[in-house]
Order: C-alpha cells, then sequence, then structure tokens
C-alpha cells in the first residue's frame, strides 16, 4: 500500500504487552452464578539452546499456575490469575472472586480449597461454598453458625449420612469437572506453555488467550449425546 509506517520490534511489544488491558469478555448472567475453580501448572522457557552448548549449562525450565474459575452454566471463564508454582492452589481464591461482578450462589473445588480463607472468601459473597474436605477432616465446634466451620461441618455431616459419592451428586460437586475440561481445552488450542517472559506480561497473556477462548465457546459448544 506504499505507507510509512513504524513496525515496532520484538522488544517494544513485550513492554507494551505488560501494561495492555484486556478483559475476558463473558456474557452477563441474569442468574447467580455457580463457579468452578481449578490450577493447573504452564511452562516458561527460559534460556534458549546456544546458551546450554556455550556455557555448558542445563536448560532452565520454570512453570507458572494458571488459576481459573469458570462458570458452571455456560462454560465460559469468568476469572484468571497467574502464580508462581510454589504458590498454593488456595491462595488466588480471593482475588478471582473480586473478578466476578455477578452474583455468586455456589463455588466448588477440590480439596486444595479446603482451608478458612477460601471459606471466609466464599461466605463473605453470601455463596455456598462446596469443597472436598480433606481425608484428615474432623467435624469441630462451630461458635458462629454462619462461620467458615459451621459451613465445612454441613459437608462432613452430609458425607456422614450418605457417603462420599452421594454428597458430590447432591452438593453438585460433580460440576467441578467442566474447571478441568476447560484447561484441557486451554492447553489443547494454546498448549501448555506460556511465550512471555516476564509475570507481569504472563497473566496479560494468559488474559488474552482465556477471552479467546470465551470467545469461541460463545460461538458454540458441541452437544455430547449418548448412542447405542
Amino acid at each position: 500500500m506504499k505507507l510509512t509506517l513504524p513496525i515496532p520490534d520484538y522488544s517494544t511489544v513485550c513492554r507494551r504487552q505488560r501494561g495492555l488491558s484486556v478483559r475476558l469478555g463473558f456474557t452477563s448472567c441474569p442468574r447467580p452464578r455457580h463457579v468452578v475453580i481449578d490450577a493447573t501448572g504452564l511452562r516458561v522457557y527460559g534460556a534458549g539452546e546456544w546458551r546450554q552448548y556455550k556455557h555448558r549449562v542445563s536448560r532452565r525450565r520454570t512453570w507458572r499456575k494458571l488459576h481459573l474459575g469458570v462458570d458452571e452454566r455456560t462454560k465460559e471463564i469468568v476469572a484468571v490469575a497467574i502464580t508462581a508454582s510454589r504458590v498454593h492452589d488456595s491462595k488466588p481464591l480471593p482475588s478471582l472472586l473480586e473478578q466476578i461482578p455477578d452474583p455468586i450462589k455456589q463455588v466448588s473445588g477440590d480439596g486444595a480449597y479446603d482451608t478458612r480463607a477460601c471459606y471466609d472468601a466464599v461466605l463473605k459473597r453470601g455463596a455456598t461454598p462446596t469443597f472436598a474436605p480433606r481425608r484428615t477432616a474432623r467435624i469441630g465446634p462451630a461458635k458462629d453458625p454462619t462461620g467458615w466451620r459451621a459451613a465445612r461441618n454441613r459437608i462432613l455431616r452430609q458425607i456422614e449420612a450418605r457417603g462420599c459419592s452421594g454428597w458430590k451428586g447432591l452438593s453438585g460437586y460433580t460440576r467441578q469437572s467442566i474447571a478441568e475440561n476447560t484447561m484441557y481445552r486451554f492447553k489443547r488450542v494454546f498448549g501448555g506453555h506460556l511465550w512471555a517472559r516476564s509475570l507481569a506480561a504472563q497473566r496479560v497473556e494468559a488474559v488474552v488467550k482465556c477471552a479467546t477462548l470465551n470467545r469461541m465457546t460463545q460461538l458454540g459448544m458441541p452437544e455430547t449425546v449418548r448412542v447405542g
């Protein structure tokens, strides 16, 4: 087109990426959401093969954790966070819930979220925490009937009365597998790694990929029908 336009180099794009503002673009929900959460690891590549050959050092590979909150009904990603690999899965839960402006009815997660901080964060939003208790969980004294200990005791009593499988079906915990399915879709579409080097740029990269996945979800999801 014979236009004189500046072409940004790779370093300029990387610097601008850190300050890029990206929205997940999920649809508004007329009723309270049931949010299912999970976390998975993503590879981050360090120095290339030339450094390994020249300096006779091992290739450095680090990991980041991708934390997702997924709407159980629409299958859209409504919250995302990237942390270092050593950060426990339960730590980003309060910040994930802060990203969701809509009312929340229920939050489901595996045993990694069976902590007081996670229960308090969910109850603060007026939602029902549905976390699989750890094997060492025991019913304890609950001074506050609306506190985290009372909510955890209700789960333990339901498991004691109906069994673990019965509780999962009754509470809706089985819908937590939707978050695992979303992780699988993320890695199949975008791969199990991040290209950005800095943590700030990696967070933006993860949000961009999640926003793209949301757009794909909004265009249509496959319908599974049992045959035979």
